[in-house]
């Protein structure tokens, strides 16, 4: 059975899911984290963790590892103790596409002779370059924000001014200027993970990646169908009653009664504004639902199909199976 595809604002809640099974295979990108004495724990974390959760939804699109600059374990800014994978060497940069150094805001700004020349070695070897939090002053004090934009947090920007006169040290809570990206903040961090990712490979997954970090738990919230999407006010309404009214799905003619308008301007509005009957429109949002509460929640199938208004498993199963191409049974879970 063709599997059908999605129409109108629901199209992108959904297809940054399908993985197509056609395409190449993408080349795993390879990051290493150098973590400085007293790191912000929270960027470190906030820009790991996008990459964990691109790997749910692709898998294997990166890996990571820690560094450590010497031996032994490394303390965090709120006490924790980390023992990185390995100690930083030259040899350890032929294996990386991104190098982080994570500083933090009792992070010394200081730098040996022979981690600013493994710093540009890494610059001359064609790796991309990232600082969090202060990390960017290091790569300021070996050279190599000459002629880049940059972002520090704001205790360390005199410092880096400093050091770099030729970076252009901003205000902002983030910013990726070619090869060299640098964040001030936690949040920060975050944001750049997600524009750099989307730079590799596009802005469906990274909707996903959101779907289940961004702002509030995934599992708590429902999809906005129309957020993203530019609809008229009527029929934002519509969509608005129909994603109210889940469990026990209205019929046309109520949310005609309800929206104050006749059928067949609601099948007009549908049809100009989203190319798809309000029908068809109420059964992608039950289907997207169903599917956030599978991989977002600990419900069971049968809670969830009547969550969605759906009358039988059988009817649950088929519906589920002709969008997403498996039964719902066959669902991964994300719940952390």
């Amino acid at each position: 059975m063709e599997r059908r595809q999605f129409s109108g604002g629901m199209q992108g809640k959904n297809l940054r899911y399908l993985n197509d099974k056609t395409q190449q295979a993408t080349p795993v990108t390879r990051v290493g984290f150098l973590l400085l004495e007293h790191f912000s724990l929270p960027a470190f974390t906030q820009t790991l963790d996008t990459l964990v959760t691109a790997n749910l939804l692709r898998p294997e699109l990166f890996a990571s590892r820690t560094f450590g600059w010497g031996e032994g374990e490394v303390i965090s800014d709120l006490g924790l103790v980390i023992r990185p994978d390995a100690n930083l060497e030259l040899s350890a940069l032929q294996d990386l596409d991104l190098l982080v150094i994570c500083g933090g805001f009792r992070t010394e700004l200081k730098a040996s002779e022979p981690f600013i020349q493994l710093l540009r070695s890494a610059a001359e070897a064609g790796i991309c370059l990232a600082g969090l939090w202060n990390g960017s002053w290091f790569l300021g004090r070996a050279g190599l924000l000459q002629g880049y934009r940059c972002a520090i947090h704001p205790e360390h920007r005199p410092a880096l001014a400093e050091v770099s006169k030729g970076a252009q040290v901003t205000s902002e809570p983030y910013v990726i200027d070619r090869d060299r990206l640098t964040a001030s903040s936690p949040s920060g961090a975050f944001h750049m993970a997600l524009d750099w990712i989307k730079s590799l490979h596009g802005k469906a997954l990274v909707e996903g990646i959101e779907d289940i970090l961004a702002f509030e738990e995934s599992r708590y919230r429902r999809i906005k169908p129309t957020e993203n999407v530019c609809v008229s006010a009527p029929l934002r309404e519509v969509v608005k009653l129909m994603d109210a009214n889940l469990e026990e799905p209205l019929e046309l003619d109520q949310l005609a009664v309800y929206a104050g308008r006749s059928r067949r301007q609601l099948e007009r509005l549908f049809k100009e504004q989203l190319g798809t009957t309000p029908q068809r429109y109420y059964m992608e949002l039950r289907v997207t639902e169903a599917r956030r509460l599978l991989q977002h929640t600990e419900l069971s199938q049968v809670d969830v199909l009547v969550a969605c208004g759906f009358v039988s498993p059988s009817h649950f199963s088929k519906c589920y199976s002709a969008y997403f191409g498996y039964r719902p049974s066959k669902e991964k879970r994300l719940v952390k």
